[in-house]
């Protein structure tokens, strides 16, 4: 059977993959994603075939998979964090019904609210709402009916794709929403360069956050009314008796 992986590759460094990541893709003839991902994985395996779209290509991606695949060769599709988590799984499996003799298996990863999570402190131990700001493929109205909801819920909330060049605004507007349900001192944080060069992270309230200027390379956690700050890091109670 013709074969593809859809790999989600964590931040992108060898030692934050999952170990079925690495081994499929060392299994595998050929890799195909985004151009700064296929970048990464020449960095750690320098002689695997890489094929590359930029973005908005995302369709013409993955149908290159299936037909790579259907030459024979064992693909490794890949992700950022989880390709199921704003990645292509859901258009590989889309496409998949038109190439019969393709088997597709998924290979979890870890995604960003997770990665991020970890170098803040425990921001998401409880019930979390994971929302991206780009309205690149959804209309802007439905995002802020979710963050509506998710506040009104007091879910703590993993922000994805707050800002870019074009939407330098977003971030403001969705803390503006969320200003009419949560307190102005909720704790907030973000996490910038995820495991890579320059990793960290920085400590808001909300309201401090709504003037924040953000880009593509960061993850924005906002708490719930009981998050709070202990040594700098970002904890949500879960409810223990001792906490």
């Amino acid at each position: 059977m013709k074969q593809i992986y859809i790999i989600g590759m964590g931040p992108g460094k060898y030692d934050q993959m999952t170990v079925e990541a690495i081994k499929k893709i060392e299994e595998s003839d050929i890799v195909i994603g985004y151009t700064v991902y296929t970048d990464l994985i020449k960095e750690i395996w320098p002689d695997k075939e890489c094929l590359s779209t930029p973005m908005t290509k995302e369709y013409e991606r993955c149908v290159m998979a299936f037909e790579e695949a259907d030459k024979g060769k064992t693909v490794a599709m890949v992700c950022s964090g989880d390709a199921g988590v704003y990645g292509l799984t859901g258009l590989m499996l889309g496409i998949a019904p038109d190439y019969k003799d393709v088997n597709v298996k998924t290979v979890a990863g870890v995604t960003a609210a997770l990665s991020g999570a970890a170098i803040i402190g425990a921001p998401l131990i409880h019930d979390f709402a994971v929302i991206s700001l780009s309205d690149l493929l959804t209309p802007w109205e439905k995002i802020e009916k979710r963050l509506e909801c998710a506040a009104i819920g007091d879910f703590c909330i993993s922000i994805y794709n707050p800002g870019s060049k074009k939407r330098v605004d977003y971030l403001k507007k969705a803390c503006e929403i969320l200003l009419k349900y949560k307190s102005e001192e909720i704790p907030c944080a973000i996490a910038k360069n995820i495991g890579r060069d320059g990793e960290g992270y920085t400590v808001y309230t909300l309201s401090e956050l709504k003037d924040v200027q953000v880009g593509m390379f960061e993850t924005v956690f906002i708490g719930n009314s009981m998050t709070k700050v202990i040594d700098g890091k970002l904890v949500t109670p879960r409810g223990y008796s001792n906490e």
